[in-house]
């Protein structure tokens, strides 16, 4: 079953699409959500946030545009709420997901922390570009229409990702 016959039965209240078309978009739903967060756990929680908002909201996807553009647009809105409402409720620090004798593996997720909490600093859509561009390989069309923003937009946005971080790290390295 494609897509588009799915979210028409799902929009007609037939649950059991509405379940297929979570289940052929859950990976991508988690996927997108860990990126955004680094954190199994919080990526659980985003993606529990997406897949509430969707049964919400399905009925307002018009095929105007890719379900999986509207889809994005809509992960990213859950996750901004979701980061919105962690720094109102600041918590202690999660455990780690998997104890591991890997130091690389757990360098890998330091560095990750840092760069979302640099992209995090850098403002409104930064993050939100730097993952749909550089993480889900989308283009900067792409990325802006899911952002509702221009393409151009997107561009500027990359360049000045790029040039913040470059500048950061040269920083650090002089040092």
């Amino acid at each position: 079953m494609d897509d588009q016959y799915l979210i028409r039965r799902a929009q007609a209240g037939d649950a059991a699409s509405f379940a297929s078309l979570v289940d052929l978009h859950y990976d991508t739903i988690y996927r997108f959500a860990w990126k955004w967060c680094g954190h199994a756990a919080n990526a659980e929680d985003i993606t529990q946030l997406a897949c509430i908002k969707l049964a919400g909201s399905l009925t307002q996807f018009r095929f105007q545009a890719a379900f999986t553009s509207w889809l994005y647009r809509l992960v990213v809105s859950c996750a901004q709420d979701w980061q919105r409402g962690q720094q109102r409720n600041a918590h202690e620090a999660l455990p780690e997901d998997e104890p591991t004798a890997d130091a690389s593996r757990t360098e890998d997720g330091i560095f990750l922390a840092q760069l979302l909490e640099q992209l995090d600093a850098l403002g409104e859509g930064m993050k939100a570009t730097a993952l749909l561009v550089h993480a889900e390989g989308l283009s900067h069309a792409e990325a802006g229409a899911i952002l509702g923003v221009s393409e151009s937009t997107i561009s500027w946005r990359v360049h000045t990702i790029r040039k913040e971080l470059s500048r950061r790290e040269e920083l650090v390295n002089a040092v």
